[in-house]
């Protein structure tokens, strides 16, 4: 589930604030409000703590967890970080230290959890019998069923490419980028569960590929509710993200392996 690679190719494409800031009033009115993150940044995942504790959500859905996984997370677990670690089976599950995200947990100890997380075979799966079946009913009205703008299907290609370093076959490029609007689509569709069973702010935490405004999340919800108020914060580091958001705050970048090297011919 991690990326090979953390924003590689980006552009700036949205306000940016040198530091963290408390949430701006659009963020308050929201229905929805996406916490957007590079997924090992401390400072992003503090910044996404301090906003759910500020704004109190009534539910919290995650990218990093299954709905199985999110059942797990009970008002017992919660109360203790190593306990709902271990509740979550965190140590398998391919995403960075556990103490980064443990803190957006506490923040909200009331919220209900919602899991969105495409486990790998379903996302394997996505790339033999298409996006549309794997999603299952109403992938229609997702737009799943549909061929993306050709002059996005090839950004997103690219995109694709330089995040695996351009070790993948061409061939593979329009399978990546349907897993890709497979784990939009889901986390959409989590979010809108969660609106209508709790009938109260939700809290996205997910990373910024799918909160962006222009084609991720977001345009997902407002395609099936146009009424919906929604929020999408980008977290860049020295000002690098690409995509279009609300609003992007800026971090430091944290230290890293190349991870293209494991592609580097001698």
């Amino acid at each position: 589930m991690r990326h090979a690679l953390f924003g590689l190719i980006v552009m700036l494409a949205a306000p940016l604030a040198a530091t963290a800031s408390a949430p701006p009033p659009a963020a308050r009115n929201a229905a929805v409000v996406l916490l957007g993150e590079v997924h090992d940044n401390p400072a992003h995942h503090q910044t996404q703590a301090e906003w759910v504790s500020d704004l109190r959500p009534a539910a919290l859905v995650f990218e990093m967890l299954t709905p199985q996984q999110a059942a797990a997370a009970t008002p017992t677990t919660r109360r203790d970080a190593e306990a709902l670690e271990q509740a979550l089976d965190w140590a398998n599950s391919g995403w960075p230290a556990f103490s980064l995200y443990f803190p957006i947990f506490a923040a909200a100890p009331t919220a209900k959890i919602y899991g969105a997380a495409v486990p790998r075979a379903q996302a394997r799966a996505a790339l033999v019998q298409g996006v549309a079946d794997s999603f299952g009913p109403k992938a229609e009205i997702y737009g799943l069923t549909q061929a993306l703008p050709p002059a996005q299907q090839q950004q997103r290609e690219t995109m694709q490419a330089l995040s695996h370093c351009n070790a993948l076959p061409a061939e593979m490029l329009p399978g990546m980028v349907d897993v890709q609007r497979l784990r939009d689509a889901v986390l959409a569709r989590a979010t809108l569960q969660a609106l209508d069973e709790t009938a109260g702010l939700v809290v996205v935490i997910t990373g910024n590929g799918h909160a962006r405004n222009d084609w991720g999340v977001p345009a997902y919800l407002l395609r099936l509710r146009p009424d919906l108020t929604v929020f999408a914060l980008g977290q860049s580091e020295d000002g690098q993200i690409e995509g279009r958001f609300d609003l992007v705050l800026d971090a430091p970048p944290v230290p890293r392996d190349d991870p293209c090297a494991a592609f580097a011919k001698d």
